[in-house]
């Protein structure tokens, strides 16, 4: 029961994280948090606590966005591909991701960026583009948008990696 609490307390606390760290970043482009803290969650609590965390943080950004929500197809495909990161964090921590040698961990980090930022941006172009037609060329620089949030990820996950793998220490010694 205290296991369940505290967990479902990380998940509530973590989402609130990606509103926050959503709306302090909303007028930087395509240059957000959401990824590494959604993979973060994934990689500590296991992939069902990290899909919670990326869909209910998604949920409350995309319906209290201080720009307007996104049409309700894109809204879908925004929080489905955002909760996928959890997946990718837990399948790191399941490879025993602790356990590498310091020189491979930022190369492996950078790919679960690229992954998790695909994984998210995947269904979001696909739903834009059928919607808002035409459709290839909708997609494409949808595609070229994403990729100042590719390059952001692939610096933000080895940067702020060591702070979750402090917490992922500590989560042992209390689970």
């Amino acid at each position: 029961m205290i296991n369940d609490v505290r967990i479902l307390t990380r998940i509530a606390l973590f989402s609130a994280l990606i509103y926050v760290f959503s709306w302090a970043t909303s007028y930087i482009p395509n240059v957000n948090l959401i990824f590494f803290v959604v993979f973060s969650a994934g990689y500590l609590w296991g992939s069902a606590a990290g899909f919670l965390v990326g869909t209910i943080g998604m949920l409350l950004w995309t319906v209290l966005n201080p720009f307007g929500p996104a049409a309700l197809p894109v809204m879908l495909a925004q929080i489905f591909g955002a909760g996928l990161s959890g997946f990718v964090g837990s399948i790191t921590a399941g490879l025993g991701f602790e356990n590498y040698q310091s020189r491979f961990k930022p190369i492996w980090l950078a790919l679960c960026a690229v992954i998790c930022t695909v994984c998210y941006y995947l269904p979001v172009n696909l739903v834009d583009a059928y919607l808002f037609q035409p459709f290839m060329p909708r997609f494409i620089s949808g595609w070229i948008m994403s990729l100042l949030s590719l390059g952001s990820n692939v610096l933000i996950f080895p940067l702020l990696f060591p702070v979750v793998s402090r917490l992922y220490k500590k989560e042992r010694l209390l689970l």
